[in-house]
C-alpha cells in the first residue's frame, strides 16, 4: 500500500510539475502549453485516488477533509482555467497564465504547509 500511496504523490507532483512549466515557459509567446490540460488532470486524478488510499488504509489519522476540499477547489479553478484558454486562445494573456502559475504554486504550498 505504501508504494501505492508514493507512485500516486510522484505522478501527482509531476502533473502539477508539467503545468507549472509549460506555463512559465509560455509566458513570452502567452498561450496554454500543450501538455498542461494533461497534467491538470493528472493532478486531479492522483488527488482523488491518494484521498482514496488514503480512506482504505489501516492508518488511523483520517485525511484532513477541509484542506482537501480546498486544493479540490483549487485544482478545479486550474483545469477550468486551462481548458477556457485552450478553447478561447485570445484570451490567454500573460496575467491569465500567471493566475495559473499562481493558482498551482498555492496548491502545492498548501499540500506542504498546512499541517
Amino acid at each position: 500500500m505504501e508504494l501505492l500511496k508514493n507512485l500516486l504523490l510522484v505522478l501527482h507532483l509531476l502533473g502539477w510539475a508539467v503545468v507549472l512549466g509549460g506555463v512559465l515557459v509560455s509566458m513570452r509567446d502567452p498561450k496554454i502549453p500543450a501538455g498542461a490540460l494533461h497534467g491538470a488532470l493528472t493532478a486531479l486524478v492522483t488527488g482523488i485516488l491518494m484521498v482514496g488510499v488514503k480512506e482504505m488504509s489501516d492508518d488511523l489519522a483520517d485525511p484532513n477533509m477541509v484542506k482537501i476540499t480546498v486544493k479540490l477547489l483549487i485544482t478545479l479553478v486550474v483545469t477550468a482555467l486551462v481548458v477556457v484558454g485552450g478553447r478561447r486562445p485570445e484570451k490567454v494573456t500573460t496575467g491569465f497564465l500567471g493566475a495559473i502559475a499562481g493558482f498551482t504554486v498555492l496548491n502545492v504550498a498548501i499540500a506542504v504547509l498546512w499541517h
